[in-house]
């Protein structure tokens, strides 16, 4: 029995840290052992100064509460290789005074204990890049998460240059394609993967959610230099891209001007006109997004005042959207 009792407390533990609380006949049926036995191992578990509270309800039951010191928590693969990632990304970009330092302290404690089977994975993500944050101009509700193995064959690949194969759902349906992976980055909740796309002799940047069975070659490769610094050439792409619906802003400001009032980055591009002058090109494949950032950039035009002049170029379901707004606005002042 005494052999028994470690793996049983282990357990019972790791129950308590799965829920908030445990009805106790539910918990001792759990662990296989009587109500009194299970008395007896929180009683243990007490101890060793874990803070299992009581709590009331038919049978009295079980909860973890705060305590003085944190206890060690029992991961999963799933979980221990989840907070690598988060760790990792933290490590590198986390704007907190100190707490990249603690980020990176943390990680190598998970490294030490990390099983064997589990190191490679962790290890890989060290080359995870953290982008500067954006406002994400696709059709992000409801956003699709992504699968932890995905990424981790991904980053394995970028580690190692090993050439990945993976279909590709874009506007024109699914694509196979094969490419050498450079980086992943992430950037407000989305992960990208920075590559050289092999069937079209040019960089691409993909959506990892967008991505189906992604796998290794096992075929190295030497790896190209990426056109700019991973989170500028992400930037850059986003600026580039052309989505399903697309207005332009025309103000009659300088260029600095305008991005200095604008609250938010634009999901398009702000280019100058000239000294006194310049648009914002804005597409997503939301309207709505489009219709916000468009009526969002306007408005810094507008509330210079004085002569400054606004032109919107717009069409189809946007312009139609724009029209509805100005009118709404219109009859509330």
């Amino acid at each position: 029995m005494r052999q028994e009792m470690p793996g049983r407390l282990l357990r019972l533990l790791s129950l308590l840290q799965d829920r908030r609380e445990w009805p106790g006949p539910e918990l001792a049926e759990r662990l296989g052992v009587t109500t009194r036995t299970l008395r007896r191992d929180v009683d243990r578990l007490r101890a060793l100064d874990y803070p299992v509270r009581s709590t009331g309800g038919t049978g009295g039951g079980y909860r973890l509460g705060p305590g003085s010191r944190l206890p060690p928590l029992l991961l999963d693969d799933e979980e221990s290789v989840a907070v690598g990632v988060a760790l990792a990304t933290a490590a590198g970009r986390l704007p907190v005074a100190g707490l990249a330092d603690s980020a990176t302290r943390a990680l190598a404690k998970l490294g030490q204990v990390l099983p064997t089977r589990l190191r490679p994975r962790l290890a890989a993500f060290g080359a995870v890049e953290a982008a500067v944050s954006r406002r994400v101009p696709a059709d992000d509700l409801g956003a699709e998460h992504v699968d932890p193995e995905r990424l981790a064959v991904l980053a394995v690949a970028c580690r190692d240059a090993e050439v990945v194969t993976f279909g590709y759902a874009g506007r024109d349906g699914v694509t196979d394609r094969r490419v050498e992976p450079h980086h992943l980055v992430t950037a407000e909740g989305r992960w990208y993967l920075l590559a050289h796309d092999l069937g079209r002799d040019d960089w691409r940047t993909f959506r990892v959610d967008r991505m189906s069975a992604p796998a290794g070659t096992g075929r190295r490769f030497t790896p190209r230099t990426l056109p700019d610094e991973p989170s500028a050439y992400l930037r850059a792409s986003f600026a580039g891209a052309r989505y399903r619906h697309t207005a332009t802003v025309h103000i009659e400001l300088p260029v600095d001007d305008v991005r200095r009032r604008l609250p938010a980055h634009v999901p398009g591009e702000l280019v100058a006109d000239g000294a006194e002058r310049c648009h914002a090109r804005v597409s997503a494949e939301s309207v709505d997004i489009v219709v916000q950032y468009v009526a969002l950039v306007a408005a810094v035009g507008a509330g210079v005042g004085g002569d400054t002049g606004v032109r919107i170029e717009a069409d189809g379901e946007v312009a139609e959207r724009l029209r509805a707004l100005g009118h709404l606005l219109g009859g509330s002042t």
